[in-house]
């Protein structure tokens, strides 16, 4: 499908995939695009189903995507999570001329596997971490008899959040290895592993929309990984995201030019035509910004704190993207700030209890509030817990602190048994700010 046949039509046709709490927050921000004609989800929720029509279609599946989206006259195909992405749909609906809001498989990789993305970063300049890859168990126990305390062990492919172990000291490392290569604890994901030097400083999530070698950033923002307060416990999913996050001058300096513009350059240079969300998860070091990972797609929960704060027509952005058509500057935003908490299941990550009811739910919200849901379901008796990620309470407001104060007040009205959440979501952005005004 052409530029000029896309927007013949005036208003689109939208075939939305996914089923999170990111896929939530997408399909609320293009419902309320003027340019929407119709909102398709697959494999979407219940929540979801609030803002478009669900439909039985493995998102997975290059050939039946690509036929509904004939069937469907669908104008723009936008992909939430990075499942598609590495099954190919992309190129399949590219191939077939459907404008996708997604990169293909090839670039994609920068995601699925951290090997490629770590010899992309090493071959373009790009600053990371020192690191080392294995296939082989036994060589990196070997390698880690030279490595000094701190070393992340993390898994070349997919492993929904949970393929990333941050160890303190050798055991720990040696223990991560055994249980990715050995313990089968992540299937084929955990064949190959990268042994990465562990950095020190405030982390960063960056995205951006790319569009065939242009690119417009959106607010910073920043993930709370570690389940508990403090950063403590076991990596998560996410536990809860704030934006905008502020950077110095001479950092965003650095980051444009040093890791974005340079990442920009590498796609081009491997004759990768990328179209969608590039997300960058930095750790600024005394060194400056070095990138820790590649994500192909919004961050969830980073979408949940970014889309609430973007003015515009979303759509219109998204079709331009997937068009290919040159972006200029960075996104245009309301102003204010946005603090998103999520609320998780008892046993998460390693083993969420679900099936549980959710009170809260149906009572009217203070402005600036809203709710989107990530692992729910809805029976005869009202929202019940799916998964281990559950909900995110989500606040817009002015300010930083106002709008996590207002983030909090709608947890406290919102109860399931086993609930958990933390209590410290974007307090360290906010202590710079504190500090200043102590000293003043």
């Amino acid at each position: 499908m052409t530029e000029r046949s896309a927007r013949a039509r005036g208003r689109l046709r939208v075939l939305l995939l996914g089923a999170g709490g990111r896929e939530h927050a997408l399909a609320w921000k293009l419902r309320r695009s003027a340019s929407l004609e119709k909102l398709f989800s697959a494999p979407g929720s219940e929540a979801i189903s609030e803002h478009a029509e669900r439909v039985a279609l493995d998102s997975l599946d290059p050939s039946a995507v690509t036929a509904f989206c004939g069937r469907e006259k669908v104008g723009l195909v936008v992909v939430g999570p990075e499942a598609p992405l590495e099954a190919g749909v992309a190129d399949a609906l590219r191939a077939a001329g459907v404008p996708v809001f997604g990169p293909g498989k090839a670039a994609a990789r920068l995601e699925t596997s951290k090997a490629f993305a770590k010899d992309f970063m090493t071959r373009h300049g790009v600053p990371t971490a020192r690191h080392q890859t294995f296939s082989s168990a036994a060589e990196a126990r070997d390698a880690l008899r030279s490595w000094a305390s701190g070393v992340v062990v993390k898994a070349d492919g997919l492993a929904q959040g949970k393929g990333v172990a941050v160890c303190a000291d050798r055991a720990e490392a040696l223990k991560a290895v055994s249980e990715f290569m050995e313990g089968g604890r992540l299937g084929k994901a955990g064949a190959r592993i990268i042994l990465e030097e562990r950095l020190s400083g405030p982390e960063l999530s960056v995205m951006a929309l790319v569009s065939s070698g242009s690119m417009s950033l959106l607010p910073f923002s920043r993930d709370h990984k570690r389940l508990a307060d403090d950063d403590e416990g076991p990596n998560t999913g996410g536990m809860g995201a704030v934006a905008p996050v502020p950077v110095g001058p001479e950092a965003l300096r650095r980051i444009e030019s040093e890791v974005m513009a340079r990442v920009l350059a590498g796609l081009k240079a491997d004759g990768l035509d990328y179209r969608g969300a590039l997300y960058a998860g930095l750790m600024l070091t005394k060194d400056g910004p070095k990138a820790l990972e590649f994500n192909c797609r919004f961050g969830d929960p980073e979408a949940q704190a970014v889309l609430p704060l973007l003015e515009g027509d979303f759509l219109e952005t998204l079709l331009d993207c997937s068009l290919g058509r040159p972006l200029a500057g960075p996104v245009k935003t309301s102003g204010g700030a946005c603090a998103c908490v999520v609320l998780a299941s008892e046993g998460y990550p390693e083993a969420p209890r679900t099936g549980r009811p959710i009170s809260g739910l149906e009572a009217p919200l203070e402005e600036g509030v809203r709710v989107f849901h990530a692992g729910t379901s809805r029976g005869e008796r009202g929202w019940v817990t799916k998964g281990g990620r559950v909900l995110g309470v989500t606040a817009t407001a002015a300010s930083l602190e106002e709008a996590r104060n207002k983030a909090y007040a709608g947890v406290s009205r919102i109860s399931f048994e086993g609930m958990r959440y933390r209590k410290d979501i974007g307090a360290a952005t906010l202590e710079p700010a504190r500090k200043a005004r102590r000293a003043s």
